[in-house]
C-alpha cells in the first residue's frame, strides 16, 4: 500500500497561497484600520501640538508658497529632525494601503493624494490651526511615493516574506536617497551665500517710531559711536518701539548696554513675532555692552523693542542672506 506524504509549503509559499484570502477576508479590517489611522493623522494636523492654544495668536492667513528648507537631513538627535522624519513617514501607509485596497494606478493615486493634502493645508490656514506650507506638501507627498513603491515591491502580487523584506529594504533605500539629495540641494543653495549689508531697522518699517538723537557715550570704558540709530526709555521708565519688517530668514543685529554716566539700572527686551528673542537686564553679572547677531530661521514679521530705566539700544539693523543666483 502506497503511503501518502502530506506536503507542507515553505514560509514564502504560505503568504503566497493566502494572498487572495487576505484581500477578501481582511479587506474590511484593513479599511477600518485605515480610517482610524487617517483620523489620527487629522488629529495631529488640526488639534495636536497645542494648535487650539496657538490659534489665539493667529490673526491672518499664512501661505508659504516657496520651499524654505529641505525635506530631510542626515539623522541627528533633535526634535526638528524627528518632526521632518515624521512628516514623511506618517504618510507612507497611505501609499501602501490605498493601492492595496483599490488597485489604483500611480498617476491617479498621486494626483488624488496631492489634491487632498493641498485641501487640508488650505483648511489649516483658513481655520488658523496652521499654515499652508509647500514644504509640508512636498514631505507628505514623498512619504506617499515611498509607500507606493513599497507596495509595488512587496504587495502588488503574491505576498511572500522575501517580497516583504524587499519592500522594507526599498523604503530604507528611498529614505537614504531623500537625505542625500536633500543635503546636496542644501549645499548647492548655500555654498556661496553671503550676508548682505546691514540696514537700519527704522529704514525698513514705514511706520517706524522716531529715534533718539545720535551721540557718543561710554559703556564699561568702551567708547560707543552709534551709526544707525539709538533707542532709550527717555524718561527712565519704560518705552516700546514696534517695527514692521516682513523679511525672510534675516540676520538681526543690535547692541545693548547702560552708559557709564548713568545709574546702572534698566533692561531691554527684544521680541520677534510675539516671542521673546533677547533679554538684557541690570541683574546680569556681565555689565559690558551686549552685542547681538542672531539668525532668524523663518519669516520675520515684526520686532518690538522694550526699553526700561537707563538702558540703551543702538545700531539695530537687519541683513538678508544673498544667494549665489542673486
Amino acid at each position: 500500500m502506497k503511503s501518502k506524504k502530506k506536503e507542507t509549503p515553505n514560509d514564502n509559499e504560505v503568504l503566497s497561497l493566502n494572498s487572495g484570502a487576505i484581500n477578501t477576508k481582511l479587506r474590511r479590517h484593513i479599511l477600518i484600520g485605515t480610517i482610524v489611522y487617517a483620523a489620527l493623522v487629522l488629529y495631529f494636523m488640526f488639534l495636536g501640538f497645542n494648535r487650539l492654544g496657538k490659534k489665539l495668536y493667529y490673526n491672518q492667513y499664512t501661505f508659504i508658497l516657496l520651499p524654505d528648507g529641505i525635506p530631510l537631513r542626515f539623522p541627528e538627535l533633535s526634535m526638528s529632525w524627528l518632526f521632518d522624519f515624521g512628516n514623511i513617514a506618517a504618510f507612507i501607509p497611505f501609499g501602501i494601503i490605498i493601492p492595496l485596497l483599490y488597485r489604483i494606478r500611480f498617476r491617479k493615486f498621486i494626483t488624488l493624494f496631492i489634491s487632498v493634502i493641498c485641501f487640508l493645508e488650505l483648511l489649516q490656514s483658513l481655520t488658523f490651526l496652521g499654515t499652508f506650507d509647500i514644504m509640508d506638501i512636498i514631505s507628505n507627498t514623498l512619504g506617499a511615493i515611498i509607500g507606493f513603491i513599497a507596495y509595488k515591491v512587496g504587495f502588488s502580487s503574491e505576498i511572500t516574506f522575501k517580497r516583504l523584506a524587499a519592500s522594507a529594504a526599498s523604503m530604507l533605500i528611498l529614505f537614504i536617497t531623500i537625505m542625500i539629495t536633500s543635503e546636496i540641494i542644501d549645499y548647492v543653495v548655500h555654498v556661496n551665500e553671503r550676508i548682505g549689508n546691514v540696514v537700519a531697522i527704522n529704514e525698513l518699517s514705514a511706520t517706524a517710531p522716531a529715534i533718539d538723537k545720535i551721540s557718543s557715550f561710554t559703556v564699561q570704558g568702551e567708547n560707543i559711536n552709534p551709526t544707525l540709530n539709538v533707542y532709550s526709555s527717555n524718561d527712565g521708565t519704560s518705552k516700546e518701539y514696534l517695527f514692521h519688517v516682513d523679511k525672510n530668514n534675516p540676520w538681526i543685529y543690535a547692541n545693548i548696554g547702560i552708559p557709564d554716566d548713568e545709574e546702572y539700572k534698566g533692561s531691554v527686551t527684544i521680541v520677534a513675532n510675539g516671542d521673546e528673542l533677547i533679554l538684557f537686564s541690570d541683574e546680569d553679572e556681565d555689565k559690558n555692552a551686549l552685542k547681538v547677531k542672531t539668525f532668524f530661521n523663518t519669516n520675520l514679521k515684526d520686532i518690538k523693542i522694550i526699553v526700561t530705566g537707563n538702558a540703551k539700544v543702538w545700531d539695530v539693523g537687519i541683513a538678508e542672506i544673498k544667494h549665489w543666483w542673486e
